[in-house]
């Protein structure tokens, strides 16, 4: 009885340790990644204050259910999932709004549609074709790059990420991130200037 008494002592301090370690690894998270959960939410919501929402509830439910976490995934990687279903969870809330068909006239008098008034706003031919040969250019000139300003252009500019989160991930400081960046931007400029 008593060494019952003295197990389930243990595998409560055992069940409590885990639960200290992954409400460590939460706080760690969401410091370092806070911003970036954030963007997640804003890409499906499109509205700030839902995107907050989304995220401070997700926050909430990862909280409550932290003995879930089993730990075969990162700790990012699941708070992640969790942000993009509350962001999912946001949209199913809102109010569905009245769609308008463009083909359909406006009124009985008026002979024309919503589509006849509105202006193409697509690229030209010519524009795209512009847009694409720079964009070519811009990835040959990339390889001329140093390998270090070359991801620090990748991760910032292309992926998107804060020169905080390009520093962490690269293992530098803010300066080298921001230097090399400022100087990979630089030589791009001078390069496209040539073509």
């Amino acid at each position: 009885m008593q060494a019952q008494q003295v197990h389930l002592g243990q595998e409560r301090n055992t069940v409590a340790h885990i639960r200290e370690q992954h409400t460590t690894q939460l706080e760690d998270a969401v410091a370092r990644y806070l911003p970036a959960l954030y963007r997640r939410a804003y890409r499906y919501v499109e509205d700030p204050h839902d995107a907050e929402d989304a995220v401070q509830d997700a926050l909430l439910s990862a909280y409550k259910h932290l003995d879930q976490f089993k730990g075969t995934a990162r700790m990012t990687t699941w708070l992640t999932t969790i942000v993009t279903n509350s962001a999912l969870m946001q949209l199913r809330r809102r109010p569905r709004q009245p769609h308008i068909s463009l083909d359909g006239q406006l009124s009985e008098d008026q002979d024309y549609s919503m589509s006849d008034r509105l202006a193409d706003v697509r690229p030209g031919p010519e524009s795209e074709c512009i847009r694409s040969e720079s964009r070519g250019y811009l990835m040959q000139f990339m390889t001329e790059l140093s390998p270090a300003q070359r991801r620090v252009i990748q991760l910032f500019v292309l992926d998107g990420l804060t020169s905080r989160e390009v520093a962490d991930i690269l293992g530098v400081s803010q300066g080298t991130v921001k230097s090399n960046l400022s100087r990979a931007r630089s030589k791009l400029k001078q390069m496209m200037r040539r073509v």
